[in-house]
């Protein structure tokens, strides 16, 4: 029988409860594997629920589960309210393995259905679309299980404050809480309520940053004994963190790379290659589609968890492509590829947003539609090629997935497998390659993962960055069109002339008013859609966005910003994000956005804004830093200011693009083929040439016309 949970206000200091947090949040679906049957979502002689009606495909899910859903709104809290009873938050999302068993075992039985309806008003979360309420109900899953993870699901008094959360639960201990607590509710209601008040009271004050005073200093001693501090977690042979699971964390090697690259930190350059090696040649990259699962359950990137999320791809793409500019390293470049081709080919609206996710499971099976048996393969391409691909991707009879199925990854080099075979690497590849093509058309024959089709504001927003990224790594110019065609998308759907943002898109409609990542990964898109094409609109949308969030967002006393509008609607606490995790945090990112912006408008206003910022969290991310990576790469500016490179003339494209094939990280572009309305570049154009000035701490060099003379005044090797 489930207990009432102590509060203990001792547990809850800010530095450990934040690292807990972030730790638990990393933890999806408890990681576990099952091969349940099939889920049954047909309509036929079932009366719908209220989430019929809604966008999210999460919802829409469970529009035909016996249990009375309901989206969040007033009225499902009014109802709670009017007819007194407890409020079940169910909170999870569409591509999430365990979600979908609970939803078969628990919320498709219609006798845990009777007692929901009877004793409680039930409502359901697609956390991807509402990140608001799933922060507040999984600080309290920490709270009274100790650990976190989706599904999450929440009890709490009809006006949402929690008495009781965890997360996945068979359908007898289901059954048993709910029993519990809603005995309790009849006979002891006061006890529920006072440790609702508790639970409410620290929640509130869970990552909430305090205004330090001081005056902020940074020295590269401070980012020398950040690095030592990690390195203590870097697992430099199989890459990544040492241990299991292991996520991709892109921020966290785009940081490295930078301090790599201002310090010569050989040791920082060798996490980041052993991280990427290791995921391009393990079972969490997809080498028949292209593209990454979530994260691997393991400690050598073998066994993924199947599902595929933008987010990462999005990530991953802008930190192989950076990761390629500086080592040149071949499988860099191609993982960019594949993976560009997998969101076109099967994330992609034909209105030119990007979807949500893929999931994990198909036919009731994680990963079913990704792996092979020898048998298939041996079938498919012969004796004589078979024996090369399994070689290669070592494939064997045992298998190394559930009823003897491969999940395919690398070992070795090609040439060290050509030489195994004694075959030329050329001779290698043509097997390979035609394998991989008649394994592809073999397995897109298969049931696919459902797909989550709704468009996030935010997370297109990464995936601007990272077309973007891609084009001025490689050149491509399909890659600038799919990112602009993205930013347009966005602003005609999702952003209004005011520069409020609207969070989700889907089947034209966008309704949910946006959240701070939404700002400030869309502000930090456009700045980088500016440095890629000199278009000033850009940068100007970049600036209205970053005025509406210091409108409706900012938090004068603290110098953050809260993650929900001073518009929305209050919850039981209003929440900041403020650590970096697999994506970074919304503070983290606004506080970049404010000093490039600050940098590009002369505006001091914003650049003492992001200073401050950086210094309330400075001591965290020096004790912390995995967790506080984009923060840092903020604290790289501190230490070296960036170089300003100002492009002018009719030949800046050109410019532009040869000094994008050298690895220039702490440097800042702007120019055009006119002067145009940026005060760093008034009184630079010279008819007839195209000029580069390097400029930092607002002083010019020389201007030169050759990229190579730019670079050698920046002091950096060709």
């Amino acid at each position: 029988m489930p207990c009432l949970y102590l509060i203990l206000q001792s547990l809850l200091m800010h530095k450990l409860l934040l690292i807990t947090l972030i730790t638990l949040t990393l933890q999806s679906c408890n990681a576990q594997h099952s091969t349940t049957q099939p889920l049954d979502h047909s309509t036929t002689n079932k009366a719908s629920n209220k989430l019929i009606n809604e966008s999210s495909p999460y919802l829409q899910q469970h529009a035909y589960n016996p249990v009375d859903w309901h989206p969040w709104g007033d009225e499902a809290l009014e109802k709670a309210q009017k007819e007194d009873k407890l409020i079940v938050i169910s909170i999870g999302y569409a591509a999430c393995h365990w979600c979908h068993v609970m939803e078969h075992e628990s919320f498709e039985d219609s006798t845990v259905a009777e007692l929901m309806n009877d004793k409680f008003v039930s409502i359901k979360v697609d956390r991807e679309e509402r990140p608001d309420i799933d922060q507040i109900y999984m600080n309290a899953v920490y709270l009274f299980a100790g650990r976190g993870g989706w599904p999450l699901n929440a009890l709490a008094l009809p006006d949402g404050r929690p008495v009781f959360a965890g997360t996945y639960y068979p359908k007898e201990q289901w059954m048993e809480i709910l029993k519990f607590y809603s005995g309790k509710y009849e006979t002891d209601k006061q006890a529920l309520i006072d440790q609702a008040e508790k639970a409410t009271s620290t929640i509130g004050r869970m990552e909430m940053v305090l205004f330090n005073p001081e005056a902020p200093e940074y020295q590269t001693s401070d980012l020398d004994n950040l690095f030592t501090t990690w390195k203590k977690r870097i697992d430099f042979k199989l890459g990544g963190k040492q241990g299991a699971p292991k996520f991709p964390m892109p921020n966290n090697y785009l940081y490295l790379l930078r301090y790599h690259h201002l310090t010569g930190n050989e040791d920082a350059l060798r996490a980041v290659t052993s991280t990427l090696d290791n995921m391009a040649n393990g079972g969490i990259y997809d080498h028949l589609g292209g593209g990454f699962a979530r994260y691997s359950v393991d400690a050598i990137w073998l066994v993924p968890h199947f599902e595929k999320m933008l987010y990462d791809n999005a990530q991953l793409v802008s930190l192989y492509s950076e990761a390629y500019q500086l080592t040149k390293n071949p499988i860099y470049k191609k993982v960019v590829y594949e993976t560009l081709e997998f969101i076109e080919r099967e994330m992609t609206d034909k209105t030119g947003g990007f979807y949500s996710s893929l999931d994990a499971d198909s036919e009731g099976e994680e990963g079913k539609f990704y792996v092979f048996t020898k048998q298939e393969i041996d079938n498919l391409l012969g004796e004589e090629d078979a024996n090369i691909f399994n070689t290669y991707y070592n494939v064997t009879e045992k298998g190394n997935w559930e009823h003897h199925k491969n999940i395919l990854h690398l070992q070795k080099t090609n040439i060290e497998v050509a030489k195994k075979l004694d075959l030329t690497e050329e001779q290698l590849l043509t097997v390979i390659n035609s394998g991989k093509e008649k394994l592809f058309a073999h397995r897109a024959k298969r049931i696919r993962p459902g797909l989550d089709n709704k468009i996030l504001t935010s997370w297109n927003a990464l995936m601007i960055k990272g077309y973007t990224d891609a084009y001025r790594v490689f050149g491509e110019q399909k890659f600038l069109d799919k990112a602009i065609r993205n930013a347009k998308f966005l602003e005609e759907n999702c952003m209004q002339v005011d520069y409020r943002l609207n969070r989700n898109y889907m089947n034209g409609k966008s309704s949910i008013n946006a959240f701070m990542d939404d700002y400030a990964l869309t502000t930090y898109a456009f700045i980088s859609l500016y440095q890629a094409t000199f278009d000033e609109q850009w940068l100007e949308k970049a600036k209205g966005l970053a005025d509406y969030t210091l409108q409706h967002f900012y938090d004068e006393t603290t110098g953050m910003f809260y993650y929900t509008s001073s518009l929305d609607k209050p919850l039981i606490a209003r929440k900041m994000e403020v650590s970096d995790n697999v994506i970074p945090g919304a503070n983290s990112i606004m506080a970049r956005n404010l000093y490039y912006l600050g940098m590009f408008y002369y505006d001091k206003n914003y650049l003492d804004k992001s200073a401050q910022m950086l210094h309330n969290v400075k001591d965290d991310a020096l004790q912390q830093p995995l967790f506080y990576s984009n923060w840092a790469i903020l604290m790289l500016h501190q230490v070296q200011e960036p170089y300003e490179i100002a492009i002018v003339g009719d030949d800046f494209t050109t410019k532009r693009k040869e000094l994008d094939q050298h690895y220039l990280p702490n440097t800042l572009l702007l120019g055009g083929k006119t002067e145009g309305n940026l005060q760093l570049l008034k009184s630079k154009l010279r008819p007839g040439n195209t000029m580069i000035y390097v400029c930092q701490n607002k002083s010019c060099k020389l201007p030169v016309q050759e990229v190579e003379q730019a670079i050698q005044q920046m002091g950096k090797r060709k």
